[in-house]
């Protein structure tokens, strides 16, 4: 009885949870980051108050 699939599909496993541990809090980080920099920016640009709002412009072709 050789349990050889199993220890290779549990390491496989492993691997990808350490993967995934290592790539999901910078994907986290780099969206906090961007909405930190959008925010940023709407606060900085002056309020255009004539501007006419999205749903009043005509519609794209």
């Amino acid at each position: 009885m050789s349990y050889q699939g199993y220890v290779v599909a549990a390491y496989a496993v492993f691997a990808l949870l350490l993967a995934w541990d290592y790539v999901a809090p910078r994907l986290q980080l780099g969206r906090e980051l961007r909405a930190a920099r959008l925010l940023a920016a709407r606060r900085r640009a002056p309020a255009d108050r004539g501007a006419p709002l999205a749903r009043d412009l005509p519609p794209e072709e």
